[in-house]
């Protein structure tokens, strides 16, 4: 297992490609030594470290032993060690080290992955995701600090440690005092009938969104009963990722339709992901995807800024963010409104320090979104959070309901008024490095060395950035403005047409992912003529730059 910014990510089990009590043991005592060289105040402030409900019977490994042993690692240090009691959502984690003012945070979980995987996700002190140089720091301790310490498997002896502390409770009731700062109508809150049904897909998300609700005086949403619970089993799911649509949906849907309820929730089993399904007029559901729930969220709440700030001034303070392979839409919300967007590259690390960088300078950011279903609603969590995702969504759906209005005619409302913003991803699954190797090698020396396709089928291509290589036909000097990576792939393709296309690799899976997106000005309403503009364009990348059956790829199935 290599450790980089998303931290670790494998399945439990024996030997050290594998999460296990030694390969967790190894990761803490390099993290320890990383953050003792990094902070001369650790053993004075401390960590905090939490974990989901993973479990595997036949290695005996779980998050919470995990968390056990890296908690005694510090402890036999000297550090102060924050060890949450029970399970808790990913955000808990980010939002604790920022509340206590900590050096570092863990979170134990793989998240959405297969049950058989478990994770390991650090958070600096500033309360975001690690990004470069810590990750090269952190391996680099790891590899030197092989040999597991004296007592390093012996997590009882935390029990009776003064430097042991439980933020459970204190973070139950200071997180949700902070997300009703994000709660702007409470009045309607309490009188609205909508009926919401909520799943947490067998993680941990039940009792935070149930306490979420009552934090904002809703009434409680109906939850799934056989996904309720956490089961590291996931029994009812073929994957417990709310992402891959329909499927992992059926039970809230049948729950939904006993129930009258208009809108399900569902959270992914750490929490920190929401996927929204609303029952349309027709009496078939619609499934948001994560752009769609982005424009309907960033919309929503810079109008409640709007209509909650005294000082219209303060709107040049004001920031959304979002990932270089998301929709465009806040761009276009913002250049009509006049507060500030900028793009990141993917994944929240990126958006949470970049955040943090922009409120200690004073500004304001309200928003932040990635087209994989997470959220950031909240400035007290740098990180997405399915949560706080979970009850604002909630609010915003009871408002429009006084309007008479569903969430899918009101992002039709948001669309009319910015333009139609239209996007279609999937992705490839391919185990071979090689083969993706040379698929990317291919776009880089598509005709003849060094020179990038000038055309997809019937599509001119009009201008390229590469990620990778740092290369980026739009500069003067060539050269891209986002951070550049050598050791993922990631290239963008914009089209005559409008059109842009982004192809990459993923970081915690063998997948092989694409995004498109066509955007319209504000005024052109032919909708279905741009999606199937789109499909066509998504067609022609899938034949000519993916190759699949020439690369053996897999298509995602439902």
């Amino acid at each position: 297992m290599e450790f980089g910014t998303a931290g670790l990510r494998a399945a439990m089990g024996a030997g050290i490609s594998h999460m296990n009590d030694l390969t967790i043991i190894q990761t803490t005592q390099g993290f320890c030594r990383y953050l003792e060289k990094n902070f001369s105040d650790l053993k004075k402030r401390g960590v905090v470290i939490g974990f989901d409900a993973r479990a595997h019977l036949s290695s005996g490994g779980s998050s919470k032993r995990f968390a056990r042993l890296a908690a005694n690692t510090f402890i036999s240090q000297g550090v102060p060690v924050y060890l949450f009691s029970d399970i808790i959502p990913t955000p808990f984690v980010p939002y604790t080290v920022t509340h206590l003012k900590l050096c570092a945070g863990i979170m134990v979980t793989a998240s959405h992955n297969p049950k058989q995987d478990n994770g390991y996700k650090v958070y600096w002190e500033n309360g975001a995701q690690i990004i470069s140089p810590h990750d090269k720091g952190i391996s680099q301790a790891i590899e030197e600090n092989q040999e597991p310490w004296p007592q390093a498997w012996d997590d009882k002896l935390i029990d009776s440690s003064p430097l042991l502390h439980d933020p459970y409770a204190m973070v139950n009731k200071e997180y949700f005092k902070d997300i009703q700062k994000q709660c702007f109508y409470r009045n309607i809150n309490k009188e609205t009938n909508l009926k919401f049904v909520h799943t947490s897909v067998h993680g941990v998300g039940h009792k935070f969104v149930q306490l979420a609700f009552k934090a904002f005086d809703l009434s409680p949403p109906f939850a799934v009963p056989e996904q309720k619970d956490p089961d590291p089993d996931f029994p009812t799911v073929k994957y417990p990722n709310p992402e891959e649509g329909k499927g992992v949906l059926t039970l809230s849907f049948a729950l939904a339709e006993k129930d009258g309820a208009r809108i399900i929730l569902a959270n992914d089993p750490d929490a920190d992901r929401l996927a929204v399904a609303e029952k349309q007029e027709s009496g078939e559901w619609k499934v948001f995807s994560g752009n769609e729930l982005g424009a309907l969220l960033g919309w929503w709440i810079f109008t409640c800024w709007k209509n909650n700030s005294r000082d219209t001034r303060a709107i040049k303070d004001v920031y959304m963010l979002s990932s270089t392979v998301s929709s465009k839409i806040l761009r276009a919300i913002a250049l009509k409104e006049g507060f500030h967007f900028e793009e990141t590259l993917t994944g929240f690390k990126w958006m949470g320090n970049r955040a943090k960088q922009l409120m200690d300078q004073g500004k304001a950011v309200l928003f932040a979104f990635e087209e994989a279903i997470g959220y950031m609603c909240c400035p007290a969590v740098l990180d997405k959070d399915g949560v706080s995702a979970a009850v604002i969504t909630a609010e915003m759906a009871s408002f429009l309901a006084t309007r008479n209005l569903s969430l899918s005619q009101q992002l039709k409302a948001v669309y009319d008024e910015y333009g139609f913003h239209i996007t279609k991803a999937s992705y490839f699954i391919c185990h071979d490095p090689k083969v993706i190797q040379q698929l990317f090698d291919n776009l880089r020396n598509f005709d003849g060395k060094n020179t990038y396709p000038k055309s997809c089928g019937r599509f001119k291509v009009s201008g390229i950035r590469d990620l990778t290589t740092g290369y980026d036909s739009s500069q003067p000097d060539q050269k891209a403005i986002l951070p550049t990576s050598k050791s993922s792939q990631m290239i963008t393709f914009t089209f005559a047409n409008g059109g842009v296309a982004t192809m990459r690799t993923s970081g915690t899976e063998p997948k092989i992912k694409y995004y498109s997106e066509l955007c319209a000005p504000p005024g052109n309403s032919d909708v279905e003529q741009l999606k199937k503009e789109l499909d066509e364009l998504v067609n022609a990348l899938e034949k000519h730059f993916f190759q699949p059956e020439k690369n053996k790829l897999q298509r995602k199935t439902e």
